[in-house]
């Protein structure tokens, strides 16, 4: 289970410095005024998040909606102790091959 614990935690980690990187470009309060009605659009298609800097100091991060979903999602499974067993043990039953076909998932679902 170790090997699965330390899996997981790579992954998150990996998923954290991703998120970390798309934070690479700083922009002041007064050219975000500028560009407010522009940085919709753009942060939807890199998926970056733009920190808003006064004096120099960031102050505000600002991202697309569907990337502030996916970070609170991914933070409420991870404050939840029995989900993140439940994702580690889907991770040991893959890796041990204990896995069915999709067509058999669906069939025990009743989809």
């Amino acid at each position: 289970m170790g090997r699965v614990v330390a899996k997981l935690d790579r992954i998150l980690y990996i998923r954290m410095y991703r998120m970390e990187m798309r934070m690479a470009r700083h922009i002041s309060i007064t050219e975000a005024r500028n560009q407010l009605t522009r940085l919709p659009e753009e942060l939807e298609k890199t998926h970056e998040t733009v920190a808003i800097t006064r004096n120099g100091e960031p102050k505000l991060a600002v991202m697309s909606w569907d990337l502030y979903r996916s970070m609170v999602e991914t933070m409420d499974i991870m404050s939840d102790p029995e989900m993140v067993e439940q994702i580690r043990k889907g991770i040991a039953d893959i890796e041990a091959g204990r896995v069915i076909p999709w067509e058999e998932a669906e069939k025990r679902l009743g989809w």
